[in-house]
């Protein structure tokens, strides 16, 4: 018998708009640096950092480099959640 997601009662996110669309709406340099991105950045959210960083006066060079690192520091800390030791439940006895 096949189910889908309205039978179990989960709940599919819907994409507002074209993320084509907005994916080639960026500039080039934050395209190229996007198609090489380890995490899958949503365009949206690299054009917020992008456009923060350059509102502080950063040149194009350093807000690339500033998601280069955003995407380091979230890596180190996914790594570190997957290398927490599990506790184990205390024993019921």
């Amino acid at each position: 018998m096949s189910r889908n997601l309205g039978e179990t009662g989960l709940r599919r996110k819907r994409r507002t708009g074209d993320p084509m669309r907005s994916y080639d709406a960026l500039p080039a340099p934050l395209r190229q640096w996007l198609s090489q991105a380890i995490l899958p950045w949503s365009p949206a959210s690299v054009r917020r950092v992008w456009a923060r960083a350059l509102a502080r006066g950063l040149s194009a060079d350093d807000a690339l480099a500033l998601l280069g690192q955003a995407e380091t520091n979230t890596l180190a800390r996914e790594k570190r959640a997957i290398r927490q030791p599990v506790s184990p439940e205390p024993s019921r006895q």
